[in-house]
């Protein structure tokens, strides 16, 4: 309802930035660092998702080449060759813990899982959740954000009296940020009709098996018009943070040998300056 300007007329994630759906930007997130298999948990407008894919043209978002009076097309980049996607029709009722059931089926032998809302965006490096999930032997883990809303808490006294005002920004309150990584056990907590993050994950933080990875980069969430229009501003700037598939690689291993190229490079400057000066010393020197 809060975004009802556009998704009472197509489902919520078919909702546009730019060229693409908010669900396309995600799935090319995921598909940059190497996660290509995707599970669409469908409900509401099913089949406007289903087209979309079976109809998709890549030259919208693609550079290609034209010739033979518009009968060949070369693209010159593609964006979902590699993709594998599997549509599950969920329900148009169902809330996220039956949907993720309803998926089960479809994960195979996989031990770990990945979900999303499908309702935010980040530049977050992926691999940094999935490891920080692992090494706390979590069942489930989720992106923690600070909310992008612009209202303000309230602290009162007994009484009533105001003890402080501060806008919810700047306090210690995260909020889930829709990025998960799941381990294939989070199905022996949920229930008939549970909704994931309130009994499962109550079942979980008291067994000590949930945790919360904090995130300060970028978050883009698309509740409202406001904020649909924010991220449209922002892509019509280029200022897109979460297409990290555009940025240069922040492995930390890719980091490191970029270090060592640098340090390599900096020796062999300084070993010509050496070479250099040896040739033109003068003569009775000791260098």
């Amino acid at each position: 309802m809060r975004l009802r300007e556009y998704s009472e007329s197509i489902p919520k994630p078919m909702v546009t930035i730019g060229y693409r759906p908010i669900l396309w930007h995600i799935m090319k997130y995921y598909a940059h660092y190497g996660h290509t298999e995707f599970i669409l948990c469908l409900g509401w407008k099913a089949d406007y998702i289903k087209k979309y894919f079976l109809e998709y043209d890549e030259c919208i978002s693609n550079d290609f080449v034209l010739s033979s009076g518009g009968q060949d097309v070369n693209l010159l980049s593609s964006d979902i060759h590699d993709w594998k996607i599997t549509f599950c029709d969920t329900g148009t009722t169902s809330n996220i813990g039956q949907r993720l059931t309803a998926a089960e089926k479809y994960l195979g032998d996989d031990e770990v899982f990945l979900a999303n809302y499908t309702d935010g965006l980040c530049e977050l490096h992926l691999p940094d959740l999935i490891d920080f999930h692992d090494q706390n032997h979590a069942a489930a883990s989720f992106l923690a954000v600070k909310p992008s809303q612009s209202f303000h808490t309230v602290q009162c006294h007994e009484d009533g009296a105001v003890r402080e005002i501060k806008a919810i920004h700047d306090t210690d309150v995260r909020m889930n940020a829709g990025f998960f990584v799941l381990q294939r056990e989070i199905f022996d907590y949920i229930r008939p009709g549970e909704e994931l993050v309130c009994e499962p994950f109550t079942r979980l933080l008291e067994e000590k098996r949930l945790f919360s990875h904090s995130y300060d980069g970028f978050f883009g969430c698309m509740d409202t018009f406001k904020e649909k229009q924010m991220l449209d501003d922002m892509y019509a700037r280029g200022d897109t943070p979460w297409e990290v598939w555009k940025q240069p690689a922040k492995d930390p291993a890719d980091q490191a040998l970029n270090d060592d190229l640098q340090l390599i490079s900096e020796m062999q400057d300084l070993s010509n300056e050496v070479r250099s000066y040896n040739q033109t010393k003068p003569s009775g020197v000791l260098t």
